[in-house]
C-alpha cells in the first residue's frame, strides 16, 4: 500500500527550527522526524510513498536527492569529470520510492489529499502527518481498517496530561496524578483510507480534513478507530524535539521497531 504524508505544514508553534526549514526535516539523533517516519512504515513493508510538500517543500526534495551523499562515506575527485565521486559503500540506502506533489503553501490538509487522487489506484492507502511517532504495528492497523471496511479508519490514543491531576475533597487534596493518561480518545494521525475518502473531500485551498470530511465520516458510521495503548507522540514544541531526541540518545526507544 502507498504511504501518503502530510509534510505542507508551517509548523509556527515551532518557529524557532521551523523559520529555517520546514518541520518534518528537524531532527531526531542526526535523521529529520519524516526519515524516523517512513522507517516505521518501511519496517512493516510499505516502501512506496507520495509525500505533500509546502512550506519549504524544495528542501525534503533536495534531502532526498542528496540522501546518498549524506548517509555514505565517498571519494571525490574534482579533477576527473568522468570517475568524480566514488562511494566507499552504499549500504545505507533505502529501498523506497518517493513521489513528492507540491500542493500549494497556503492549503489546509483536505486540500492536499485530495489533490493526489489520480495518484492512488488501490482501494486503500495509509496516511499521516510529518511531525508524529508511534510504535503502531502498522499491518495490524491495516488488517482492522479491512475488517472493520469503512471509508476512513484512524488510531485512537490517550494522551497524557501536560499537568499533575489533584483530586480535591473539603479543600483538601486526596491524592495527586503526576501527568496522568486522560479518559478522552484522540486522533492519533496514523490513518488507513479507502479511496471514497476523496468523495469526503473539496478539491480547494480551504478544505480542512479533520473538519467537516471527517465529521461526516463519523455521522455516516464510516469512521473506524483503531484504540493503541502504546507508545505514541506529537512534536508541537521545543520541547517535545529535544524530549525526543533524549528519547533517542537512551538505550529505550519505543518507536524504533525496524
Amino acid at each position: 500500500m502507498k504511504v501518503v504524508i502530510l509534510c505542507g505544514g508551517k509548523g509556527e508553534r515551532l518557529r524557532e527550527e521551523t523559520e529555517f526549514k520546514p518541520k518534518p526535516l528537524i531532527e531526531i539523533g542526526e535523521m529529520p522526524i519524516l526519515w524516523h517516519i517512513m522507517k516505521i512504515y518501511s519496517h512493516y513493508g510499505h516502501k512506496e510513498f507520495i509525500i505533500l510538500l509546502g512550506y519549504k517543500g524544495y528542501m525534503i526534495k533536495e534531502f532526498f536527492l542528496n540522501f546518498e551523499y549524506r548517509v555514505n562515506d565517498y571519494t571525490l575527485n574534482l579533477r576527473d569529470r568522468e570517475d568524480r565521486i566514488c562511494f566507499h559503500k552504499k549500504e545505507n540506502l533505502e529501498d523506497w520510492k518517493i513521489t513528492f506533489v507540491d500542493t500549494g503553501l497556503d492549503t489546509h490538509t483536505g486540500g492536499r489529499i485530495s489533490r493526489i487522487r489520480d495518484l492512488i489506484k488501490e482501494d486503500d492507502f495509509f496516511l499521516t502527518y510529518g511531525d508524529g511517532l508511534s510504535n503502531v504495528d502498522i499491518n495490524k492497523l491495516s488488517d482492522y481498517h479491512k475488517k472493520k471496511n469503512k471509508t476512513l479508519t484512524l488510531i485512537g490514543v490517550n494522551p497524557a496530561s501536560q499537568y499533575g491531576i489533584i483530586e480535591v475533597e473539603d479543600g483538601l487534596a486526596r491524592s495527586f496524578k503526576e501527568k496522568p493518561r486522560l479518559d478522552g480518545v484522540i486522533n492519533g494521525g496514523f490513518f488507513v483510507c479507502n479511496r471514497k475518502i476523496f468523495r469526503y473531500l473539496r478539491d480547494d485551498a480551504e478544505c480542512v480534513f479533520e473538519d467537516e470530511p471527517m465529521k461526516k465520516l463519523a455521522r455516516e458510521g464510516e469512521l473506524a478507530v483503531y484504540l493503541h495503548q502504546g507508545f505514541w507522540t506529537g512534536m508541537d514544541t521545543y520541547k517535545q524535539v529535544q524530549g525526543l531526541n533524549k528519547i533517542w540518545n537512551s538505550e529505550n526507544i519505543p518507536w524504533k521497531v525496524w
